[in-house]
């Protein structure tokens, strides 16, 4: 479906970012990983890609905080490849606590990383896009863009800064080919879930058991987290031509969650 296609999804060396760049490559798609992390592990899932899926796989290490970098993996992926057609903006961060006592630092580099690094990424891939007249922009939000949570001002406000900027990037590129689109998951078990339990203990004065079932699980319907590869499937579809009417939407995936 995708072969021929290059994509480059930050935040991508484990979690939802790490399902959708396997997707996209099992579906033919050349594909740039981006994140931090071990550098033998990171090489193994690049290699791994490779191998698995018959296509090439690059590492970048851009850090989503320093816009040159992120200009300059776009522009690295697109000598290595010739394009940039799908970018997936994935790279996300989340610190817990009540707004009084917030970090200055972590709210700015909460959005720094899950807002404006999505800017920076799609101003870069832009032109090249609109150049071939194709492209395929998604952006990993949360339910956290469509409903808030307590002691989560800054991840909250960050998710929701994406869903209008893009809005507002899908009306610039409606008659050029190009879609951008949200995806909204609920709760996936992924290590940023996991990394948060301990700080929305002491917040909440909770014991991680109740944490999952009472504030987690407690927002969603089913009861069950979302899984990387659910989220992952979803992505495939929105750069399927099947999907090529979709654009502007933030699309939940989340146990029910926001039909509340």
């Amino acid at each position: 479906m995708l072969k021929g296609k290059s994509a480059v999804v930050t935040g991508s060396t484990s979690g939802i970012g790490l399902a959708i760049a396997k997707a996209l490559a099992q579906a033919g798609a050349n594909v740039t990983i981006n994140g931090f992390g071990d550098k033998a592990a990171i090489e193994a899932e690049r290699t791994g890609i490779e191998k698995q899926f018959g296509v090439k796989a690059s590492y970048s290490p851009a850090d989503m905080t320093k816009p040159a970098e992120i200009a300059d993996m776009i522009r690295a992926a697109e000598k290595t490849y010739g394009a940039v057609d799908i970018l997936v903006n994935n790279a996300g961060i989340q610190h817990v606590a009540p707004i009084e006592e917030f970090p200055i630092e972590k709210w700015d580099q909460i959005i720094a990383i899950n807002l404006s690094a999505a800017f920076h990424a799609i101003r870069a891939a832009i032109p090249g896009m609109k150049a071939r007249k194709w492209g395929r922009i998604i952006s990993t939000a949360s339910a956290h863009s469509l409903v808030a949570s307590p002691f989560k001002s800054a991840y909250v406000t960050a998710k929701h800064g994406l869903t209008g900027l893009t809005k507002t990037v899908a009306l610039e590129v409606a008659t050029l080919g190009i879609t951008a689109n949200c995806i909204s998951p609920g709760y996936v078990w992924t290590p940023l879930v996991e990394k948060q339990i301990p700080d929305t203990m002491k917040a909440r004065g909770m014991t991680e058991q109740q944490v999952k079932q009472d504030v987690l699980l407690a927002a969603q319907p089913t009861k069950q987290f979302v899984t990387p590869e659910q989220v992952a499937s979803l992505a495939l579809y929105l750069c399927s031509d099947a999907a090529a009417q979709i654009t502007g939407a933030n699309i939940p995936i989340d146990g029910g969650w926001t039909a509340q």
